[in-house]
């Protein structure tokens, strides 16, 4: 899934990773108080990054599934499915940010192919309207996480450029 690119119009939020490991670590904990899932599903790409943390404190299976968009305006695309083994399993399928839902409804339609007994969601951000069951941060402001702020470019890290006139730094 693509980031949200800022406009001028819409404010950032910045995300460091301190806070980052912190939000999945109250995300974790909101999951324990109202879900028991045998299995984290981590979104790639950027979604394994939460579902990992999660599935580490809550000392539950890890996998993945992949979904990309060919181009930033693209619709969501299966790449990797559900591993067979979600089957009669309770599932948690994480992402790092829901803004449309879109991403989460493709997930949700795969996971579902492979009869999993429950399956619930989380993210770190909820930028939207979709709901999930948990989320450990509610903004309107488009997110830029700590992995999305560098790239590299002629072997050398830089700001990313679609975001060189909205960071401090």
């Amino acid at each position: 899934m693509p980031r949200l690119r800022p406009t001028p119009t819409r404010d950032l939020l910045e995300v460091d990773w301190p806070f980052f490991g912190e939000l999945c670590r109250a995300l974790a904990l909101k999951v324990a108080r109202d879900y028991d899932p045998e299995v984290i599903l981590g979104i790639a790409k950027a979604g394994v990054i939460p579902a990992a943390i999660i599935a580490t404190i809550l000392q539950r299976d890890y996998a993945t599934i992949t979904i990309a968009r060919p181009t930033d305006d693209a619709e969501p695309e299966l790449v990797v499915g559900p591993p067979a083994s979600l089957r009669g399993r309770r599932v948690l399928l994480v992402d790092e940010t829901c803004d449309s839902g879109d991403t989460m409804k493709l997930a949700l339609h795969a996971v579902a192919g492979v009869h999993p007994a429950e399956v619930r969601t989380a993210v770190s951000f909820t930028t939207g309207r979709w709901p999930t069951h948990f989320h450990a941060f509610a903004t309107e402001k488009a997110i830029v996480l700590p992995w999305d702020r560098e790239v590299m470019e002629d072997g050398e890290l830089v700001t990313r450029p679609d975001l060189r006139d909205y960071l401090v730094g």
